[in-house]
């Protein structure tokens, strides 16, 4: 059975995620965080890709892109295939690092992209066992950033999201924002075990034409 086409068009919104093989670790130490984010800002320059968001957990990640120019699937072959490179190099090995494709999730932006923003930053402690107290002590997101603890990367937009919100005070109301919790909404969507590839309103969907899932 053939693979479905994959939704590409200009300026649309991602929520793209995937895993170790075997649910393996994909980021040992901090060596293997930045040369992940090394990889990201690579891919923004060369592919004029926007990314709003990120979240890096031990066997996997989650990534809030926009393409411009309709070209994921391009973006996602450098990242995954960049990176892959970069981490046989840092632990001595080769062969295939992810579990193979990636999961793209197309995102109506006016209705779900500032829920998905929140619901990525959250990534940290939304689990069993939390990997800190407090989300800003996460290093490895772009939730940091948002709140204005650290220096944002270059290649990290925020302006978009804060203009969703629409409060003067964006370091403070996005950070009240995140911590009121994910949306019960967007969480039963993702606690699907066959999480559908279209984020949004019926209309939306009809309109893009919903597919089972993305292929690389």
């Amino acid at each position: 059975m053939p693979r479905p086409q994959r939704i590409e068009y200009e300026h649309a919104f991602y929520h793209v995620m995937n895993r170790g093989r075997g649910r393996q670790n994909t980021f040992h130490d901090e060596l293997y965080f930045q040369a992940f984010l090394t990889t990201l800002g690579e891919a923004q320059a060369r592919f004029d890709c926007v990314i709003h968001a990120y979240c890096l957990m031990t066997n996997h990640y989650h990534l809030l892109i926009e393409t411009p120019k309709a070209n994921l699937g391009r973006v996602m072959r450098h990242i995954n295939g960049v990176y892959t490179q970069r981490y046989n190099k840092l632990k001595h090995t080769d062969g295939p690092l992810f579990r193979g494709r990636y999961k793209a999730i197309l995102v109506e932006k006016d209705e779900y992209l500032l829920q998905l923003s929140r619901y990525i930053h959250r990534n940290p402690i939304d689990m069993t066992m939390p990997l800190v107290d407090d989300l800003a002590h996460y290093p490895w997101s772009s939730y940091p950033a948002y709140i204005g603890k650290v220096k944002p990367p270059e290649w990290l937009t925020r302006d978009f999201t804060y203009q969703m919100l629409g409060h003067r005070h964006k370091f403070k109301q996005y950070k009240a924002y995140v911590l009121r919790g994910s949306s019960d909404e967007l969480t039963d969507f993702y606690d699907k075990g066959n999480i559908a590839s279209v984020l949004g309103s019926d209309g939306f969907k009809k309109k893009r034409g919903q597919i089972t899932c993305f292929m690389t």
